[in-house]
Parts: C-alpha cells; sequence; structure tokens
C-alpha cells in the first residue's frame, strides 16, 4: 500500500514538475512574440523615410498662375527686405533704435521667405514635392524659429514707437544702444529656446504611415497628424508656448497703438494727424492680420471645417506678411527716401 502511494505521489510531482516546466516555456513564448511584436511595429514606425506635400495639388489648372505669383512675391520681398538692411547698415542717419529693429525684422523676412517659397516654386514647377523626415523638421524649426521671433520683434517696434510718440522726453533715455540690444538679443534668444523645446519634443515621434501632409511646408499641425506616437504632450506644449508667443505680444502691440492713435488724434494739425493716423492704421491691420491668423491656425482645434481654411491663413502669414511689411514699415518713411536719394547720389559720383 505504502509503495502504491509514493509511486502516486511520484506520478504528482513529475506532472507538476512537467506543468511548471510547460508554463515557464509558454511565458518566455509569449515574451518573445510580444518582442518580436514590437520590434516589427517599430521597423513599421520607422520605415517612412519622407513626406510628400501634397500643397495646392487640388487645383492643378491654377500652378502655373500660383508659380508666376509666388515667384515674383518672392523676388520683392527678398530685394525689398536685402535693400532695407544694407540701407540701414550703410546710412548713418539711420542708426536708430527704430531702424535698428526694421533691420532686424528685414534680415529675419529675408530668412523667412527662403525657407519656404522656394521649395514651394519647385513643387509648383515639378509637380511633386517629397521631403525627407529630418529635412521636414529642419524646415519647421527654422520657420518656427524665425516665426516666434518676428512676434516678439513686432511688439518690441510697437513699444518703441509708443515711447517715440507717447513718452519723447523720455526715448533717448530709455532707448540706449544697450537696452535695444537687450530686446533684440531677447526676442532671438526666447525664440531659440521655445522653438527648441518643442521641435525636440516633435524629433521623437515615430511615423508609420500615410506620409502625405495636406500643406504647401512643412507645418507642425498636418505633420504631428501623422505621428504613429502620443502626439498630447507636444500638442500641449505647443498650444501653452503659442499661446505665449502670440497673444502677450499682440496685447502690447495692440495697447501701444491704443495710446499712439490717442495721441495722434490730439496733434493739432489736421494734415499731419491724418497722416500719422494713415501709418499707425495700417501699422495695425497688417500686425492684426498677422497675429491674428497665427491665433487661428496654432490656438484653434484644427477641425475639418479650418483645414482647408488654414491653409489660406498660412499664406497670409508665411507669404504676405514679409512682402508688405518693408513696404509699411520703412518703404513710406521719409527718412528712408532721403536715405535712398543720399545712396543714388554717392553711387552717381
Amino acid at each position: 500500500m505504502a509503495k502504491r502511494v509514493d509511486v502516486i505521489l511520484g506520478w504528482i510531482n513529475r506532472g507538476i514538475t512537467s506543468t511548471k516546466v510547460y508554463v515557464t516555456w509558454r511565458e518566455e513564448k509569449e515574451e518573445t512574440d510580444v518582442y518580436l511584436m514590437e520590434t516589427g511595429e517599430r521597423e513599421n514606425q520607422t520605415s517612412i523615410t519622407e513626406f510628400i506635400l501634397l500643397g495646392f495639388r487640388n487645383l492643378p489648372e491654377l500652378h502655373i498662375l500660383f508659380f508666376l505669383l509666388f515667384l515674383v512675391i518672392y523676388i520683392v520681398t527678398m530685394t525689398a527686405n536685402i535693400f532695407i538692411v544694407v540701407l540701414v547698415v550703410a546710412d548713418q542717419h539711420l542708426h536708430t533704435p527704430m531702424y535698428f529693429f526694421l533691420g532686424n525684422l528685414s534680415c529675419l523676412e529675408t530668412c523667412y521667405t527662403s525657407t519656404i517659397l522656394p521649395r514651394v516654386l519647385s513643387s509648383l514647377l515639378k509637380g511633386v514635392n517629397t521631403i525627407s523626415v529630418s529635412q521636414c523638421i529642419t524646415q519647421f524649426y527654422c520657420f518656427a524659429l524665425l516665426l516666434t521671433t518676428e512676434c516678439y520683434l513686432l511688439a518690441v517696434m510697437s513699444f518703441d514707437r509708443y515711447l517715440a510718440i507717447c513718452k519723447p522726453l523720455h526715448y533717448v533715455t530709455r532707448m540706449n544702444g544697450r537696452f535695444c540690444i537687450q530686446l533684440a538679443a531677447g526676442s532671438w534668444i526666447s525664440s531659440f529656446i521655445f522653438s527648441t523645446i518643442v521641435i525636440s519634443l516633435v524629433s521623437q515621434l515615430e511615423f508609420c504611415g500615410p506620409n502625405e501632409i495636406d500643406h504647401f511646408f512643412c507645418d507642425l499641425t498636418p505633420v504631428i497628424k501623422l505621428s504613429c506616437s502620443n502626439t498630447s504632450l507636444v500638442t500641449l506644449v505647443t498650444l501653452i508656448f503659442s499661446s505665449i508667443d502670440t497673444v502677450p505680444p499682440f496685447l502690447l502691440t495692440l495697447t501701444s497703438y491704443v495710446y499712439i492713435i490717442s495721441t495722434i488724434l490730439r496733434i493739432p494739425s489736421t494734415t499731419g494727424r491724418q497722416k500719422a493716423f494713415s501709418t499707425c492704421s495700417s501699422h495695425l491691420i497688417v500686425v492684426t492680420i498677422f497675429y491674428g491668423t497665427l491665433m487661428i491656425v496654432y490656438m484653434l482645434p484644427n477641425t475639418g471645417a479650418l483645414r482647408a481654411p488654414n491653409k489660406m491663413f498660412s499664406v497670409l502669414y508665411a507669404v504676405f506678411t514679409p512682402l508688405i511689411n518693408p513696404l509699411i514699415y520703412s518703404l513710406r518713411n521719409k527718412e528712408v527716401k532721403e536715405a535712398l536719394r543720399r545712396a543714388l547720389q554717392k553711387c552717381r559720383i
């Protein structure tokens, strides 16, 4: 009897041992399968090496017209902004805070336009616009850095005009050379920090398809929509930084121009009042369009109803603003016209 019990217990022990071995093998196999699936998924996520920018593909009959239009805009924008930079540097009469900031703005918009329009022109001419993932991220980084800097520079320029018109007795002491350099450097450094944080988050995203971007350049919203990764963090950070980069500068600019216009309305001369009001109102309209379109594109949810208008809004702040700014801020000024006249006289001599 005791021998039978021992035999039965031996069978039970061997069965338990076999079961443990099987369970261990099964767990290892499941872990291996999960690892292989994750590895395969990661390979799929890194399989996309380039994007296709759709641009204006839905309007093929207008490609030639768009090409000619953007070509003219690019040539005029580059010529006007480079001309202003050269004039501000060469003419000592323009070595003032106002033209120091205008020179910064023109230099910025020369680079700003060149990050987008040459590729747009190429795509309109060839019909296809492919861009690698790394080039796409680089393009957005340059664009975001320059765009954010422009937001701050426009606010700084409005503050400079506020001091010059509303506080003329304190203008020279407050807007000295050191303070001007600090304001300009602060605009560039703040933009660099914010853009670098956003782009570091974007560069960690993985893309596994599709690879078509419904835009004419690598803007953030259509790019992160293609990511297979969790984009909640980069979306939240972008919303926070977009709010910081647009709302306070816009409110500062708007407040400055309200004070400027109220001061202008007290000018006794009707002609002088109308001329100053015309200049300030044109500045305010351009600034409102610039900040307004940025807020719509980057702060409002990108629903289906806003997708098509967002592309048009992007054209406004990415293409037309660099074209209009030198005409509005500089080429209408009496000092710039005088500097141009002196430069032409030197060339004749």
